[in-house]
């Protein structure tokens, strides 16, 4: 009996231990579970990453644009004069004007030394006096000879003789005459006048050289007038019609002495009639009526306004150029930004055209992108589209050092 009752109390004491022990295991079990989750939330939160910026997003709108054809060309002389001297053999004596100087017409430029042409027109001149008294002495002779015609004192071969005679007398007389005239021109070729209003730009004369006639001493823009000559491809042509405006970029320099872009406002005044074979581009010749500060020679991009379209613009300190191509950054669902490759057109205001390469849902950096890298995440502040001005509390563009 006592031994069966002990067997029982064994058996009993040794379910009881298998039962702690397991509930000893699933209490180290529970735990582990326990500190492994607890420890990877520390992980997670440990890895969360910190923003890099406070950025404010746009995107982008639809917006009325000019359309624009762009063309490259050299700015010339509307018209270009050749002033030369028309007196040969002579010696330039003075040289009144210089490169740049603005003259009138009928200006005197220069003079050659009269002294060789004051003698020949004096002696021309003593040519004249002396025929005008031998006509007048053969005058005398035929009117004589015709009052004596009929009273047979003379012949008639004597008559025919004092009537060619004055003839003869009247024939020198007007060739001295016109001897004179000729040196009355060549004197007054010895002055190199303007033949109309414009600006010397360029000039050979030189004090002291004997010419021959033709020679050029300057060369002048006629009116100071300067065209562009637009170089457009034979396609785009029949878009251009005179009377469109052009604005003109020249790089030229500011009055301050700074480098800035000058804009120069033009008119078309012709469209070529033909197209060169080789380039397959024409000339479009722009009347620059207020040219500037543009010269004579210069290279010029310009822009025909030929009508207006619509486009999605973004502004331009959302795109960022970088090894010639522009980018922007597209802000994602999870606050990390994304580089996207874009194609810009025209530029209207602060504002540029998108013309690929971003969906227009999509939501972009506004500014600061210069700050951010691919894969950077931001804190975004949401702006009312409407005036799109960035918060007091963070500013767009500002890096939260201290976000965390």
């Amino acid at each position: 009996m006592t031994k069966t009752m002990t067997s029982t109390s064994f058996t009993f004491t040794k379910a009881r231990l298998q039962k702690s022990l397991v509930a000893m295991a699933c209490l180290c079990a529970m735990g582990l579970v326990f500190n492994l989750a607890a420890r990877a939330a520390d992980e997670k939160k440990v890895a969360a990453p910190k923003p890099a910026l406070t950025v404010n997003v746009t995107q982008a709108l639809s917006a009325n644009m000019p359309l624009r054809l762009s063309a490259n060309g050299n700015i010339a002389p509307w018209q270009e004069a050749s002033v030369g001297t028309e007196a040969n053999g002579l010696r330039l004596a003075e040289v009144r004007v210089n490169v740049g100087d603005s003259v009138k017409r009928g200006q005197v430029l220069a003079t050659f030394a009269p002294d060789s042409i004051q003698a020949d027109v004096a002696q021309i001149k003593a040519s004249v006096a002396e025929a005008e008294a031998n006509l007048s002495e053969a005058a005398a002779n035929a009117q004589r000879a015709r009052d004596l015609q009929t009273t047979g004192a003379l012949s008639a071969s004597q008559i025919n003789q004092y009537l060619t005679a004055e003839r003869t007398a009247q024939a020198r007389l007007q060739a001295q005459r016109a001897a004179a005239q000729v040196q009355g021109l060549r004197l007054k070729q010895t002055q190199v006048l303007a033949p109309d209003n414009g600006i010397i730009s360029a000039r050979s004369a030189t004090v002291g050289a004997v010419l021959p006639a033709g020679q050029e001493l300057f060369r002048m823009i006629r009116g100071g007038r300067l065209e562009w000559r637009a170089e457009v491809p034979g396609a785009d042509l029949s878009r251009l019609k005179p009377g469109m405006e052009v604005r003109l970029n020249v790089n030229a320099a500011s009055t301050s002495g700074s480098s800035a872009n000058a804009p120069i406002v033009g008119k078309v005044r012709m469209v070529a009639p033909t197209v060169d074979a080789q380039t397959r581009n024409g000339l479009v010749y722009v009347d620059l009526t207020s040219p500037g500060d543009a010269r004579s020679g210069m290279f010029a991009r310009g822009d025909f306004d030929i009508g207006e379209g619509t486009g999605l613009t973004l502004p331009q300190t959302a795109v960022q150029m970088r090894d010639g191509f522009n980018y922007v950054l597209r802000v994602g669902a999870d606050s990390k930004v994304s580089e996207a490759k874009v194609t810009t057109g025209r530029r209207v205001g602060n504002r540029i055209e998108i013309t690929s390469g971003l969906d227009a849902a999509a939501r972009v950096v506004a500014s600061g992108a210069g700050f951010l890298a691919d894969g950077d995440t931001v804190r975004v502040v949401e702006v009312a589209a409407t005036t799109a001005a960035p918060t007091a509390a963070a500013p767009a563009g500002t890096p939260a050092a201290a976000a965390k």
